[in-house]
């Protein structure tokens, strides 16, 4: 029998947006023998069987979104760049690549699930990197339409159907190009929740097999009994359409694409150059729908700024303050569409000539 010990370290990130399927994934390999560090987020109603994320992750995210002004559900592309300047700190490296370095004393497979994971992928991949792991993706894949019936359903939402959809056009677009570069070395994987409640034991299989995720891998007739008593089928309980959302038409048919574009990548040997094109040019849609949309309403983003002021007094910058833009590492920029980085050099009144 193979020691669990001698497996090589890795750590799975559980990646996507919120209620697509990231807690079953994350549970079912907490039995199948990774190691989710502790504590855990305790189960509530929105999710009685539990969530899998670590309590320390979760709380890490929460400070650098804060930070960043960044939203767990943020529509804006330019919200990568914030997310992504905070990510490149080193402290914020160090204490992420100690934490994982604590709980590889527990075990030499871990997974780390939260729906705010996915806009911290660079600053958890280095910290892997740094522990001598090495880091694999799971990016899980539900319906558009569910996730945000589901959001509706179990979180207080003010925004609007709308709002959600494009959010989760930004998660999953964003997402994808993230982790392309795992993709050499089969280090990600895309999964159709509907997959997982269908057949589980055949889907982490596939999972385990291209990650090479030792203890799945090698995981015994008991854990396969747990597991069949923690999936529940009817844990699909959204039974909406996109057309039921209402959406505008533009924005209807970007989802829609963007959907079948990425359940090609859950295909067996679907994850190719030419897909991965195909995305690219729904990303790049994407910001140019946001783009305009932006302008259009900016009637009222300024009536949002002029009640701010009311409030309290607007703080002046300081005119020598350095552009966040030129603070941003080429490697983040270079995962942004051109056209939001010119965006926001007109933002920051530096437009290049």
């Amino acid at each position: 029998m193979t020691d669990p010990t001698t497996y090589p370290r890795k750590v799975l990130f559980v990646a996507g947006a919120g209620r697509s399927g990231t807690s079953t994934m994350a549970g079912l390999m907490r039995i199948m023998g990774l190691h989710v560090p502790q504590p855990e987020v305790v189960a509530d109603e929105t999710n009685p069987k539990g969530f899998g994320e670590p309590r320390w992750a979760v709380e890490h995210h929460d400070r650098l979104l804060k930070e960043a002004l960044v939203q767990v559900s943020d529509s804006r592309p330019e919200a990568w760049f914030e997310t992504g300047r905070v990510s490149t700190r080193e402290p914020e490296r160090i204490a992420t690549a100690e934490w994982l370095e604590s709980h590889f004393q527990v075990s030499t497979e871990l997974v780390v699930k939260d729906p705010r994971l996915a806009w911290f992928l660079g600053l958890w991949r280095v910290a892997a990197v740094r522990t001598g792991a090495t880091p694999v993706f799971a990016t899980m894949l539900r319906q558009p339409s569910e996730v945000v019936g589901s959001k509706q359903t179990y979180y207080a939402n003010r925004l609007g159907s709308a709002h959600l959809a494009a959010s989760w056009l930004n998660m999953m677009l964003h997402t994808e190009r993230g982790t392309r570069e795992s993709v050499a070395d089969g280090g990600r994987v895309f999964v159709r929740y509907e997959d997982l409640l269908t057949d589980w034991v055949q889907t982490t299989s596939r999972v385990a097999e291209q990650l090479q995720l030792q203890h799945v891998l090698h995981a015994d007739s008991e854990q396969i009994r747990e597991g069949h008593r923690f999936v529940d089928p009817n844990l699909r309980r959204m039974s909406q359409t996109l057309a039921d959302l209402g959406l505008p038409k533009q924005l209807h048919e970007l989802t829609a694409e963007t959907w079948e574009q990425l359940n090609t990548l859950a295909d067996p040997g679907g994850d190719t150059p030419e897909a991965h094109e195909a995305l690219d040019q729904l990303r790049e849609a994407y910001v140019d729908l946001y783009e305009e949309s932006a302008a259009i309403s900016r009637s009222s983003v300024v009536a949002a700024e002029q009640a701010l002021k009311r409030q309290r007094p607007a703080a002046a910058a300081p005119e020598t303050a350095p552009s966040a833009v030129d603070r941003i590492p080429h490697g983040v920029r270079a995962a942004i569409p051109p056209s939001v980085r010119r965006g926001l050099r007109r933002v920051a009144g530096r437009p290049r000539p």
